[in-house]
């Protein structure tokens, strides 16, 4: 009796043992080198990093050829420049965007989690950005539905219309500027872009919806042009960029994790050639940023410097036909430090001369005119000649929008997808068409949806197809329309 009541009594103690044991598991079993909590800073820099580096890789692949900024050489067929777009041409964009979307989604939440306006704010920048790049890419997208995986198992997400999206970032835009307040700490590391500056991620946030604003300007139920009238007046209420220093620009040191997104940089000069009607326009411009921009060509025989010279996008024929060895895009627009340009100072002013022209105020129209080509020049470190316009009639305001658009064309050089999504809004600059053009000789529009979309969302995919044309390169956005 009394071993039973023993065996009985360690039976219990080691009951009790095992339940205290499970109890303080999950608390004493953490691995404290891992993160246990996402605080809405520990995103910030990894997102700015990792999707303006892929945007300016795209600048180069995609960019570059479409809008004749400079193209593969010798390119004996094909190619981005001849606008033969394949079928997979957007898939990295898609992905990548999407990839990141998510981890602004889990920024926003934690910042509202947080109680932290501008976290909240700066992750609604973040997202209008990126949303915005990936609906003038493709079209309808998915967004309300998108990056819900996890939450509720929606794996299969509805598109949105273009309308629909550019409807929502343009109110979380407005949304995000009365968010943001410098009373307000931001607790975190410092992050790459700004260095936790509010001032100047609220002038980013409505640069970006200036920027937007005008992409649907065309648009009359958006009244676009009455918003950027009211923004521009009252720049206390709507900050913003003032100066280069004020810009979205990533200053790409080459010190870890600043490196340039070339691991190479001659991967980025490799059989390339300069475009000749982007060269051809800054030489008669006599424009400071050519041997920025590209290397001299050389005569053949001789190799003797002969200036800056391009070849043709879609040229015909063999390379034999050019008596010369085209310029070639520089090694250190790639080599750090260097620059990666999200929105530019530049391009706001550009945004005010379009709308000063638009109102008619001419003296307006001048003024931000010469003070966008002014920042557009300086923003690389060179300096424009104090008789840049009065020596130069190709320089000078004349007051047309083509004037206008042939500047902003340069200062949106290496800026993610804008040129090619301004050409579309405008028509301008007017570029030359060659014989070994493609698609008709017809410049695309858009990015096909990619397979693996049409192969695991059909049903959303075949709605989303239909609205643009059986998924057709040549559709034109709804903003476009």
């Amino acid at each position: 009796m009394h071993t039973f009541k023993k065996i009985a009594a360690c039976i219990v103690l080691m009951g009790l043992m095992a339940s205290s044991c499970t109890k303080k598991f999950e608390e004493t079993n953490v691995d404290p080198n891992l993160i246990d909590q996402i605080s809405p800073g520990t995103l910030l820099n990894p997102i700015i990093y990792n999707v303006s580096s892929f945007n300016m890789q795209r600048a180069d692949d995609i960019t570059f050829n479409l809008m004749q900024v400079a193209l593969p050489y010798p390119s004996p067929s094909g190619g981005v420049h001849r606008y033969d777009m394949s079928e997979n041409q957007g898939n990295s964009t898609w992905n990548n965007h999407y990839q990141w979307l998510n981890n602004v989604k889990e920024m926003y939440t934690a910042s509202v989690k947080a109680k932290n306006g501008n976290y909240q704010g700066i992750a609604m920048v973040l997202n209008a950005w990126m949303y915005s790049n990936l609906t003038d890419c493709f079209g309808d997208i998915p967004m309300e539905e998108a990056s819900h995986a996890e939450e509720d198992a929606t794996f299969r997400p509805k598109f949105n219309t273009q309308k629909e999206v550019y409807t929502k970032i343009l109110a979380d835009l407005d949304s995000a500027n009365k968010l943001f307040n410098t009373a307000t700490p931001m607790p975190y590391a410092s992050d790459i872009l700004y260095a936790n500056n509010v001032t100047k991620w609220k002038k980013f946030c409505n640069s970006l919806r200036l920027r937007l604003l005008l992409r649907v300007s065309k648009k009359a139920e958006m009244n676009a042009w009455a918003q950027i009238r009211t923004m521009v007046d009252n720049p206390t209420q709507y900050p913003v960029f003032a100066s280069n220093a004020e810009a979205a620009i990533l200053s790409i040191s080459g010190v870890a994790p600043l490196m340039s997104p070339w691991a190479r940089a001659i991967d980025f000069t490799t059989f390339r050639a300069v475009g000749k009607f982007f060269l051809d326009s800054l030489n008669a411009l006599n424009d400071p940023r050519r041997p920025k921009f590209a290397s001299q060509a050389k005569s053949i025989p001789g190799g003797t410097a002969i200036g800056y010279q391009g070849i043709p996008s879609g040229y015909t024929g063999s390379e034999s036909q050019f008596n010369y060895t085209p310029s070639n895009v520089t090694a250190a627009l790639v080599t750090a430090p260097m620059i990666n340009i999200i929105m530019s100072y530049a391009e706001v002013q550009f945004i005010k001369a379009e709308l000063e022209w638009r109102y008619g105020n001419a003296a307006a129209a001048k003024t931000a005119y010469e003070a966008g080509t002014k920042a557009a020049i300086e923003q690389w470190g060179l300096t424009m000649a104090t008789d840049y316009f009065t020596s130069n009639p190709n320089a000078a305001y004349n007051g047309t929008l083509p004037r206008i658009m042939l500047q902003k064309y340069y200062a949106l050089y290496f800026n993610d997808y804008q040129q090619w999504f301004e050409y579309r809004r405008t028509g301008l600059p007017v570029m030359p068409v060659a014989d070994g053009m493609l698609n008709n000789k017809i410049m695309p529009v858009r990015f096909k949806y990619p397979i693996n979309v049409r192969t695991l969302n059909p049903e959303n995919y075949n709605k989303a197809a239909a609205a643009c044309g059986n998924d057709d390169i040549n559709f034109k956005s709804w903003w476009a329309q």
